[in-house]
This record gives structure tokens, sequence and C-alpha cells, in this order.
């Protein structure tokens, strides 16, 4: 045995407190710590879990406003429910497994993580306080990193309800700031999910009548080709419509709560509603005729609800999927039936997309075959050892950089993890797809090889990196050629980017350094601080391309410290108005703008 070894011995063996674990192990309870730059980095997660409490009381039928403030990096959630029982109010925010989601006549329908959601947000923050308002009666509780500090109880005026305020800490969460498109994003789901909930947020109301539908509405990028087909019930909610957009796309929700990665409830619906639309029509369509262009939203209401992970991104439940499907086909099916004229339109698209599929896969095959006697690989590409499909590795972490030119993607080779990152070069500008049918994606080796390396020719559930990385220069040119494979991705393969797949890489534009240190700068206020700060005989270096950093130094810039900026949609129905503007044929007007808004 070696002198070096530690002893396993009984004096081994630790016992962790519930709080000592949260802060130890963050990540099994809210998943990804982050930054704020990513929606589900865990300072969302930490809100989340506050206002589905509020939610819960509001699906309990209690309270019909919730209100939400943030100032600077405090967190203010006041629901109007039947707060929290006096009594019980410290070991509800801070001891596990502790709760009433455990009492199916208390809450019958829970959102929130059961007797951990509170737990782990107290836990997590530098301060957290807790006030519950009952029948004229109050207490509180103030708590530092879990830490009970201080207790009150007393007489109130204020109307029923809880009171949570609470600050994220930095030595667990280093640098963050919240990114408040994504709290809208997710409090406008709150309110479209929940017909009648008032939730305001920093001056701005979030309230819907139609739910569903008018979810749908708003998600919708190009006009619809007939009235949405919308259907409720007591545990489920639907609807769907055509459009003249490319794919399908779907937004799930199980008691509330958005499930990014779908699941048995999102499956469940599609499988129904091809069922429904087939026993109308007394037809035998292919499930990718009915879905293209197919816009759908989804909520299910579950008891016990198994998510596939903490965070619950994807729901697990097997069964539910018999019922769903069978209330998902029968409503379908009766809709149809009542409107005649929505199902001639539905039935028109149906077919129009089997004939764009028979004459792409025409397309398909030629390709293919001229494809096999040039090579068997996707030319150029670097591949790396590990993809996303590879869930028991380290698929998670697999990523592609899409690099300009041949120069650019050689430092990144030669500095890149050939176990998680691969590397694709352009040969020049990508072809400008905006207006172009489909069939441009194999008519154009380039976009071709673009859609092998990723996968996601038959689907994006193919998809074999979890980091799309766009790797241009910092000039005209590469804006331009970063715009150009924004508008391909958004043409043909949006769920790339609404999903979160998609990023920018940012590398420095500048090299300060001295004899005693070097710095990298990405901005001209970093370098102006880094002159400062260095002082003396200083030598500054400017990188025209990527193809100027050395592979030595660009390692440190998609290692750890890589910067990231990620590509998001923020109201759907503009992308279309903002590709057309930018992208399209209107070049006199988009040279006036550029004159007026040149600086």
């Amino acid at each position: 045995m070696s002198k070096t070894s530690i002893a396993y011995d009984e004096n081994a063996i630790k016992t962790l407190s519930s709080l000592e674990h949260i802060r130890l192990r963050p990540g099994m309870y809210i998943g990804r710590l982050g930054n704020g730059t990513h929606r589900d980095d865990g300072i969302y997660v930490l809100v989340k879990e506050v206002v589905d409490n509020a939610i819960d009381e509001y699906i309990m039928g209690n309270g019909t406003r919730i209100e939400v403030e943030l100032f600077d990096s405090e967190v203010r959630v006041r629901d109007y429910g039947r707060g929290i029982p006096l009594g019980k109010i410290v070991e509800c925010v801070s001891v596990i497994n502790t709760g009433a989601k455990y009492n199916d006549d208390v809450f019958q329908f829970s959102v929130g993580l059961n007797g951990v959601g509170t737990k782990a947000v107290n836990a997590l923050s530098a301060h957290f306080l807790v006030r519950s308002q009952r029948g004229g009666e109050y207490a509180e509780a103030r708590f530092e990193q879990g830490v009970l500090v201080a207790e009150s109880t007393g007489k109130t005026s204020e109307p029923d309800g809880t009171y949570v305020a609470f600050t994220a800490d930095r030595e667990l969460f280093s640098d963050y700031r919240y990114n408040l498109e994504f709290l809208r994003k997710r409090f406008a789901y709150y309110a479209y999910l929940n017909a009648g909930l008032t939730v305001h947020f920093n001056g701005e109301d979030f309230y819907s009548e139609a739910g569903l539908a008018d979810l749908l509405a708003q998600e919708l990028e190009s006009e619809a080709l007939y009235e949405t087909v919308y259907y409720r019930s007591q545990r489920l909610e639907f609807a769907f419509t055509h459009s003249s957009a490319y794919g399908d796309e779907y937004l799930s929700f199980v008691n509330g709560q958005y499930t990014s990665d779908g699941g048995t409830h999102e499956s469940a619906f599609k499988e129904g509603l091809l069922k429904g639309i087939n026993d109308y029509a007394k037809k035998s369509f292919k499930a990718e005729d009915v879905r293209e262009g197919l816009t759908g939203t989804v909520s299910v209401k579950v008891k016990e609800p198994v998510f596939e992970s903490q965070t619950k991104n994807k729901l697990g439940n097997t069964d539910v999927r018999a019922w769903i499907v069978q209330e998902v086909k029968e409503a379908v099916e009766d809709h149809l039936h009542k409107h005649p004229e929505t199902a001639r339109i539905l039935i028109d698209k149906i077919n129009l997309n089997e004939s764009i599929r028979k004459e792409l896969q025409s397309v398909k095959k030629n390709v293919r075959e001229k494809a096999k006697k040039v090579a068997v690989k996707v030319p150029k590409l670097k591949d790396c050892k590990y993809h996303l499909n590879n869930k028991k590795t380290q698929g998670e972490e697999s990523m592609i950089f899409i690099t300009e030119g041949q120069s650019a993607s050689g430092s990144i080779v030669m500095a890149r993890d050939v176990m998680t990152q691969a590397v694709f070069p352009l040969k020049g500008k990508p072809l400008n797809c905006y207006g172009e049918k489909r069939t441009i994606v194999y008519k154009n080796d380039e976009l071709y090889n673009i859609v092998q390396a990723l996968g996601i020719e038959e689907s994006i559930e193919n998809l074999r990196y979890n980091k799309v990385i766009l790797a241009t220069d910092a000039d005209v040119d590469g804006l331009h050629i970063r715009n150009l494979l924004l508008t391909f991705f958004l043409q043909y393969f949006e769920p790339l980017i609404l999903r979160g797949h998609v990023y920018i890489l940012e590398t420095p534009l500048f090299r300060v350094r001295n004899k005693k240190e070097t710095r990298y700068c990405y901005s001209e206020a970093e370098k102006e601080a880094a002159l400062k700060a260095l002082k003396g005989d200083t030598e500054i270096t400017r990188f025209k391309g990527l193809g100027e950093i050395s592979p030595q130094e660009f390692g440190q810039f998609i290692g750890e410290d890589m910067r990231l900026l990620p590509v998001n949609v923020q109201e759907r129905q503009e992308v279309p108005r903002l590709l057309s503007f930018y992208m399209g044929k209107n070049t006199p007007q988009r040279k006036q703008y550029i004159m007026e808004h040149l600086v």
C-alpha cells in the first residue's frame, strides 16, 4: 500500500445536513449554476421555484394576482393565497421533505419541487426572507446562506398570502446578472397557462383570457392557414394550427412547468393529433406530412409527475400516454367534424406537404448518390469523439465550431479538445437562402455539408452536438457570414435556435502586454482598462481575424473561460419580418436604413 494513500475507515464517512448538501452539490437540486446568460441557469431556477409555489396557490383556487419585483440582485415575490401556516414557516423553507405538496387534498397538481424547491432557494441565497400573513397575524423568518438568523410574529392588516425575498449567493453564482427578457418570457407563460391570473413584474402585467390559444397566436411566425384548433378539459389543454413556416414546433407544459425537452405528454399529443386527423379523413397520412408547418402547444395536469431531471425539462411518466392520445384524438376528430372549412384547409395543407416531401426525396436521392462517389465522410469536418446522443459519456459537453475559412479553423483544430470539440470550416460566404425552397439545402454543397455535419437532415432530434458555435471574425465579413448562417438555421431548422443550441464565440480584439503580464481584451473599454493597469512599456496587438491568434493562445479562449453569446429568439412572430428586411431583396430600403443609422 502506498504511503500517500488515504485510509478508508469509519472516519472517512461523512454525513451532511440537507443545507450542507445543497450548497456542496447545488447541481443536484437546480441543474447548472451559470451566470444568467442562459435561460436554464440556476438563478432563473431559484426564481421559478418561489413563483411556482405562488402558482400552486392559484391552481388550488386561492388568489388571482402574483407580484414579482427585481431590485438590483434581490427578487421579491408576493402572492395572495392562503399563506404558509404560521407555526411551520421555518420548517417549510429550511427542512427538506417538509411541506403540504405531499397532501393531495391540499395540492392536487403541484408545480414546485416537492419539499425541496424553496429550501434549495434558501440554502443557495446570501439573504432569504419569508413572511406569511394569515387571518390578521404574521410570522417572519430571515436566513443567511440557509442559516436562520431572526424570527418574529405579530398582528398585521395585510391581506393573506406569502412574501419571499432572496438574493442569490455570489459565492456560488459568480458574477451573475438577470436577463429581464428570460424572466418576462417565463411570466408570460405563467399567464397563458393560468387564464385569469395576473403576474405583475416590475410594472408590467401579464394576463390571458384565452390561455393556450393566446400563447399560440403569440408564438406564430407566419399567418395561420386556418382558425386555431383549441381544446380544454380538467386535465388537458391544447391548441394548434398550420402556417407556411418550415418544420414543426411545440411548446409543452406539465402542471404549469415548461418542459423544453418535451417528454411523454408531447409525444402522446403528436400521436393523438395524427390519429384524430387520419380517422376524420379516413386516410393514412404520414406523421411528417401532418406535422410540417404545424405549431402546437399542449399542457397537462399530472398528479405525480416524474421528470427525467431535477429541473423538469422532460416528463418521463409512461402512464399518461394512453389517455392523452385518446383524448387528443377524439377532440381533434370532433373539432374537424364541427368545422368543415378548417378541416378542408388542413387536409389541403397535408396533401401539399406530401407532394413537397416526395419532390425532396427525389432531390435527396440524387445528392446522396453523388456524395457517395465523392467521399464517405463529411468533407472538411474535424470530428470529436463524443456526441450529444452519447448521454452516458460527455455528450452534453459536445460542441462544433463553424469557422470562417481554413486559416481560422487551423488554430482551433490544434487547440481544441478532441473528445468534445469538433470543427467545420466554411469555404467562403454561404448562400443567402432567404426565400429559397427547401430543395436548395440539398443542391448547395456547403449548406448540405453543414446539415450532414450536424446530423439534422431527418430530424433536429438527431443533432450530434449540444452547442453549435459560430466562430467568425469580428469584422464586416465575419458579421455577414454569421447573419447568413443564422438566416439558414431560422429558415429551415428553427428549433436549433429555439432550444438554445446556437451560440456565437466571442474572441479577443486586443492583446495588451508588458514584460510581466499579458491581458486579452474583448472591447475598447477592456483595452483601456488593461493599459491603465499594466502601465509602463506596453505593447498592443489588434487581432483582425481568428487566424492571427496562435494555437497556443487560442486554447484558453475555447477552454473553461470560453465566452459564448447564446442566440435567442425573443418574439417568434418578428422573425419573418426581420429576415425579410435584413436578408430579402429590398436593397434600396436597406441602404437607406444604413445611411440614416450610420455612426
